[in-house]
């Protein structure tokens, strides 16, 4: 518009004119992005502000009913005797660390292909992490990878939940009770997640969970809990986080300042409440991709996500994998489309220059990666749409060079192991988890 038509327009619209319509913007041309935060609160803004204007009439911020509600609530979803909130879910792998007496000389076993809290928990006690190398498929531990790396100094082993599906613990419960080891589940990836019917935060001595924003349940900031069925356990660790104050100013040990928050424990305690629900949309997602990329014929360029027979897969990445070093560029192809997506994780934590020292080397453990080069992030939010999903499988298919044509639509069986959603049955506990 020329400075003539601006000073003119007031005159032009006080005799009638119109202004002219600004070009409608199209599903196609809207943003998609990797996490909607917004069109969640969306949905249950009224009960957070309602929960939030609670806490601050009340004048209660730390700890309180609040948490103590919210503990119980968790302990009850996640079918665990006991549940202690704290910061976050790096406080939550720490506290349990410390609960468990590991410190200097002691190796903890535990993954290269996760985030970084996982190693760093363990060093920051002074104790050494074992990185030993995933499967493939699930992109969790190996068992047999975990068992041959075994010494006399091993004092936990750390499986990590990765995306949302539960790590292989049966082989796991076997070699910890059959070591006198503990098992620190890094479940802050995994709420609601099951193996064998049973939940994430019950397969192990502890679970440990976060609260960080973009997670399943997600708080309007940092926040973590641990579970676990052992009640002594659980005294000690509601004393670390709080400097290792027994009451009155008594301090049995040090600990920390790990106090989850009564305004973040009122946030969470309303989306508990939809988290199935979200849950189940985040499945339903996963089916219509798997879907979706079979109807566009690029199942030989990209490989899906396996959700493995006797789990609850609850989603909370949908990683791809893109192999022949063409992840990065489908990468940069989405990202120009205006389409959300992230590599989790770039570089593994066995060849990070902290963890240097350890003296890993890089193709040391090969299946870790491999996964950091060829994996890849796409969308998979419970609010995603199928009219936004097929512009993401098309964008893909267009990165490849290929003609985005979806052939004739077809159902492709439901995996009965993915029909979660609807809360299992609980089974009698297996003899072999340590409690």
């Amino acid at each position: 518009m020329s400075r003539e038509q601006i000073f003119t327009l007031p005159i032009a619209l006080s005799q009638g004119a119109t202004l002219p319509l600004s070009k409608p913007t199209t599903d196609a041309q809207q943003p998609i992005p990797l996490i909607d935060l917004v069109a969640q609160h969306r949905t249950i803004e009224q009960e957070v502000m309602e929960a939030v204007a609670k806490v601050f009439a009340e004048q209660k911020f730390i700890l309180g009913e609040e948490v103590s509600e919210l503990e119980c609530e968790i302990a009850k979803y996640c079918d665990s005797r006991e549940a202690i909130g704290c910061a976050s879910g790096t406080d939550a792998l720490l506290l349990s660390l410390m609960a468990l007496d590991i410190g200097p000389g002691d190796e903890v076993i535990t993954s290269p292909y996760t985030f970084f809290a996982t190693g760093s928990s363990i060093t920051r006690l002074g104790a050494k992490p074992v990185f030993v190398d995933i499967d493939p498929v699930s992109f969790n531990l190996a068992p047999a990878a975990v068992e041959a790396a075994f010494t006399p100094r091993t004092k936990a082993i750390m499986p990590v939940h990765l995306f949302g599906q539960c790590a292989e613990m049966e082989p796991l419960w076997r070699l910890a009770a059959r070591t006198g080891v503990a098992i620190v589940e890094d479940a802050c990836q995994a709420i609601g997640a099951e193996y064998q019917r049973r939940r994430a935060g019950v397969l192990g001595t502890v679970g440990c969970f976060s609260f960080f924003p973009t997670k399943n349940l997600g708080g309007a900031g940092d926040g973590g809990m641990i579970t676990t069925d052992d009640a002594d356990l659980a005294r000690r660790l509601r004393r670390l986080r709080v400097h290792g104050d027994s009451g009155g100013y008594e301090h049995l040990e040090v600990g920390l300042n790990s106090r989850l928050d009564a305004l973040q424990a009122a946030v969470l305690r309303v989306k508990l409440r939809y988290l199935d629900h979200w849950t189940m949309a985040r499945q339903r997602n996963a089916r219509r991709y798997a879907s979706m990329f079979h109807e566009y014929g690029l199942l030989d360029v990209v490989t899906l996500p396996a959700s493995l027979p006797d789990r609850r897969h609850v989603y909370n990445q949908y990683c791809v994998r893109i192999a022949d070093g063409r992840r990065d560029e489908v990468l940069k192809f989405l990202k120009s489309q205006q389409i959300g997506c992230a590599v989790y994780y770039p570089k593994p934590l066995h060849v990070q220059t902290c963890f240097a020292n350890l003296g890993y080397q890089a193709g040391q453990l090969p299946h870790s990666e491999q996964a950091a080069a060829e994996t890849l992030a796409l969308p998979i939010f419970s609010e995603l749409t199928d009219v936004q999903q097929e512009r993401i499988v098309r964008t893909i298919a267009e990165s490849f060079g290929r003609t985005p044509r979806r052939s004739a639509q077809s159902t492709l069986p439901r995996p009965k192991f993915l029909s979660a959603g609807v809360r299992l049955s609980v089974v009698p506990r297996d003899p072999f988890v340590i409690d």
